[in-house]
């Protein structure tokens, strides 16, 4: 029986109302239809400001250049990043890709399959409104944030970084930090030729490491 795949919406609603329950089995993030509106402005989470104090630091290198500096902020999303940060600094993100790409939304990556159904042996706890946790970051462009399958608490090692701003993910997905320096490099990755939403043979975007700095 294989693992989820893990689930990002850009659509309006809830991930029931897009037909991704349980059965659906997806641990990708589900790309819009051409002609759905803009979801509105999410109430989820906007009476806590972000706490940014006490910020971690990673470096993401990717194959042939390239360089994306991240700050983790473990006073929104503590579970959420001692996961990430613990992962980076066992090597397990080392040689692994970005394996769906979605222009304007995002680009996913973390699997060790390659293939949205993978992930690292343990889960965690999603961090997010919808799971009773108070998490004030938004879904705009450069965060970074953990997909799941429909199961809240399924997030293990798939993180997708936003291309753009999308409020119908606050309060469903964990958020745990956000880009600093090197966006065009994630524009890139963004940019990769793909086949739906899968790179093209040849121009799959690959990490080299992701290392904790601080």
């Amino acid at each position: 029986m294989g693992i989820a795949p893990l689930l990002v919406l850009a659509a309006c609603g809830t991930a029931e109302e897009e037909g991704l329950d349980e059965s659906s089995g997806d641990e990708d993030v589900a790309q819009d239809e051409a002609d759905q509106e803009e979801p509105e402005e999410s109430s989820a989470d906007t009476d806590t400001e972000v706490d940014r104090s006490d910020a971690i630091e990673a470096v993401m290198v990717m194959e042939g250049g390239g360089e994306v500096v991240l700050e983790l902020y473990p006073n929104n999303a503590p579970e959420t990043v001692e996961n990430f940060v613990t992962l980076a600094e066992d090597g397990f993100y080392d040689g692994l890709t970005f394996h769906r790409i979605i222009p304007g939304f995002m680009v996913q990556g973390g699997d060790p399959e390659g293939s949205g159904q993978g992930g690292s042996p343990d889960t965690i706890s999603g961090e997010f409104a919808a799971n009773d946790f108070d998490n004030p970051l938004d879904h705009t462009e450069g965060v970074i944030s953990m997909a799941r399958t429909p199961d809240p608490n399924s997030a293990s090692s798939q993180f997708f970084i936003m291309v753009g701003d999308h409020p119908s993910l606050d309060g469903e997905y964990a958020a745990f930090g956000e880009v600093t320096s090197g966006m065009e490099v994630v524009e890139d990755i963004a940019a990769t030729e793909v086949s739906g939403e899968t790179p093209v043979e040849g121009e799959v975007p690959i990490i080299e490491t992701i290392t904790i700095e601080s």
